[in-house]
């Protein structure tokens, strides 16, 4: 079975170098599931950090600003739509991750959320280095370059 992207975070690869990705899975409530099966989530703002809360023996990844809307049909039950929510990962990853996060200019932010085999829900996370503004210039300048390049192959024929 197919993994369904549910959301994407644009202007990641707009504001960031991705230097790494990892798949960590969410831990979510029941309400919460269901808003995010129907699409209704938002990643625009939100990062993970490691922590170690209170009453944790190691240290832990924590999803932060991502907005699950309510559940439509859900009752007093629902869930607050943009509280921290735990990132499932291993030991080893969160000890690598941490100590590359603790470097200059490194942190943590979710590209897309998808539902994998049609039962968990996964975050890719990504370690990156944010741009400076001269660097998206850059990247805007390479890509109306290489549209103006395609767009002269498709019409080279057209004409002779």
């Amino acid at each position: 079975m197919e993994n369904k992207t549910v959301a994407r975070n644009r202007k990641a690869r707009h504001d960031y170098f991705i230097l790494d990705t990892l798949e960590c899975g969410i831990v979510l409530t029941g309400t919460e599931i269901k808003s995010v099966r129907a699409g209704n989530l938002n990643l625009k703002d939100s990062y993970a950090s490691i922590e170690r809360k209170e009453g944790a023996a190691a240290l832990e990844l924590w999803l932060t600003g991502m907005h699950i809307s309510p559940y439509d049909k859900g009752s007093y039950y629902n869930h607050e739509p943009e509280r921290d929510r735990k990132l499932l990962a291993t030991r080893q990853e969160i000890v690598r991750l941490n100590g590359k996060v603790r470097e200059k200019g490194l942190t943590l932010i979710p590209l897309s959320v998808y539902i994998k085999e049609g039962k968990r829900a996964k975050v890719e996370l990504a370690l990156a280095r944010g741009k400076a503004e001269h660097d998206k210039r850059d990247a805007i300048a390479e890509r109306d370059a290489k549209r103006d390049m395609d767009r002269a192959v498709r019409t080279r024929g057209r004409y002779e």
